[in-house]
């Protein structure tokens, strides 16, 4: 038989047993708090007409959305976000009397997903929106129900982070610059990447904006955050947004929910669709936001009918997983476990110097050993040596919290984590290089790259609107254009002796490369004084 016949598709899978009750019980939990506070179940179609969530959510990557076409030639999808059509049935079902509603959902999100990454594309959420009402008590009603629903699961270690969309809008129009270079700024907010955002605001570094803009991605802890931004910006709108926090903070922690609470200022995701309030969900053992919220007051106008409302979604399967982990007994030492997973080769050696200057005892890696996994005696580091893309994979699923790995592979690669040190060493750059006197840029032809960069490749001619046939070399890729398969290569070039001995040159330079420091979003939130700490004394290392 054919096994493609009898597998699941990528992103699915079979539950049996055990992970289905985990789930059930979990799945239980999370409604029974939600009813318990008057929230009344909706059930929405499996499929719903592509044009409902264009029109809504933009932000939405239509690559991601399972495409189906029915009978009548127009296109469906299969669900990938549950608000959108309870905003469709919010503007177009409700009667004003019944309004505000507390309406929840359990049911299935569909996404198409890259093979393997080991992301799912069909997974459980359970979500509840309030409908109809708005302000400082509507905000703390719906996220009383989210604290509610995590403590019911029986999640010991959970906390929820509070942001504000107006911060980064106030801001980024106070700086001043276009959509492209708003949007750029804002995925490097997202991302935690220090250094690059650093280098973004540079040319603006003489407008207020800039300072704050740039810290951003720091502002993120306790209460004491919001303080701090007050110092950066005397922005009237990011003042208001910050005292509305800060009221907000005050209303949860009079609940008992204080404890529970942090801020990242830092959350600018999805900033057309959040109007306010936004907040994520970590639980310990999840490698990423295991809930995901806010105040989206324009939502329902899409759909004619103009009128505020909240809510939030929580990955029922991550948590019931997340809850399984933390029964078993490696758990508990995991807790307080800083992981860090190093590149191995030139990368692992300066690292491991690095942390050798800060004082930690690294014999045990230098003596030479097969080992993969090494704890640092006298300490809660452990140290982990896999390949460059490994390390990517291991941070984004959370079994390492932090790694170090060349600018390379993260442009290659991908993946979700935060890019929060440029160490510095390691550098060389990507290059555009062909063979002295050819025209890559000019006539008719598409031009034919070889590389061993794909994804760096098209991004780069993307940018130029140019159409290129890329062809993938895992070997010496400059034999390509020599043996005339190639018109020119994309690829790493330190000193470029290889290039000149093969009558290459380089036209023009892609990216610079250095050693960065990623981490897990989970533990980036979970263990901060922990993961700051390792990162200060590696900086310190490269001061030295």
């Amino acid at each position: 038989m054919n096994r493609l016949s009898i597998s699941t598709p990528e992103g699915t899978r079979d539950l049996l047993f055990a992970s289905c009750r985990a789930l059930r019980q979990t799945e239980r939990a999370i409604r029974d708090s939600l009813e318990t506070r008057g929230y009344s179940e909706i059930i929405t179609p499996v499929v719903e007409y592509f044009d409902v969530f264009a029109q809504a959510n933009p932000a939405l990557d239509q690559e991601q959305m399972l495409k189906i076409i029915d009978r009548s030639g127009r296109i469906c999808v299969a669900r990938p976000d549950n608000t959108t059509p309870i905003a469709r049935i919010a503007a177009t079902r409700l009667d004003d009397r019944a309004l505000p509603v507390r309406l929840y959902y359990s049911q299935k999100v569909f996404r198409s997903v890259a093979g393997g990454h080991g992301h799912r594309g069909e997974f459980l959420q359970i979500g509840a929106e309030l409908i109809g009402a708005d302000g400082l008590e509507a905000d703390r009603d719906i996220l009383s129900a989210a604290f509610g629903a995590l403590a019911g699961t029986g999640a010991a270690h959970f906390r929820i982070e509070l942001g504000h969309g107006e911060i980064y809008k106030a801001l980024i129009e106070e700086l001043g610059v276009g959509g492209a270079v708003a949007e750029s700024i804002r995925r490097l907010i997202e991302n935690k990447s220090f250094a690059a955002l650093g280098d973004a605001l540079e040319p603006y570094s003489d407008r207020p904006a800039a300072k704050a803009l740039g810290a951003m991605p720091q502002l993120f802890g306790g209460v004491e955050v919001l303080d701090e931004v007050e110092t950066l910006t005397g922005n009237v709108r990011v003042l208001g947004a910050v005292a509305y926090l800060r009221r907000l903070y005050q209303a949860l922690d009079g609940a008992g929910y204080g404890d529970q609470i942090m801020i990242d200022l830092g959350l600018v995701h999805e900033m057309d669709y959040y109007t306010g309030v936004m907040f994520r969900g970590y639980v310990g053992g999840a490698g990423a936001a295991i809930l995901a919220g806010g105040r989206y007051n324009a939502l329902c106008a899409k759909f004619g009918r103009d009128m505020p409302a909240g809510g939030f979604g929580i990955d029922v399967e991550s948590v019931a997983e997340s809850l399984h982990g933390a029964a078993q007994p490696e758990a508990a030492d995991r807790h307080g476990t800083v992981r860090i997973a190093l590149t191995k080769g030139r990368l692992e050696k300066k690292t491991l110097a690095l942390l050798g200057a800060a004082g930690y005892d690294i014999s045990e890696l230098e003596a030479g050993s097969r080992k993969l996994i090494f704890a640092l005696p006298g300490t809660n580091v452990e140290i982990v040596l896999a390949k460059a893309a490994d390390v990517i994979t291991y941070v984004e699923h959370g079994v390492c919290d932090m790694g170090v790995v060349g600018k390379d592979t993260i442009m290659e690669k991908g993946g979700s984590f935060y890019e929060m040190v440029d160490l510095g060493f390691g550098k060389c750059r990507f290059a555009l290089a062909t063979k002295a006197g050819k025209d890559v840029y000019g006539g008719y032809k598409t031009p034919v790259i070889a590389t061993k960069y794909p994804a760096v490749t098209k991004a780069f001619f993307n940018k130029k609107n140019m159409d290129v046939e890329t062809i993938k070399i895992e070997g010496s890729v400059e034999l390509a254009p020599l043996l005339e398969l190639a018109d020119a290569i994309v690829d790493i070039v330190e000193t470029g002796t290889t290039l000149k001995e093969n009558g290459l040159v380089v036209i023009e330079d892609v990216a610079p490369i250095s050693a960065r420091v990623i981490v897990n979003l989970a533990s980036a939130k979970m263990k901060k004084a922990a993961i700051q700490r390792v990162i200060a004394e590696m900086e310190s290392g490269l001061e030295g």
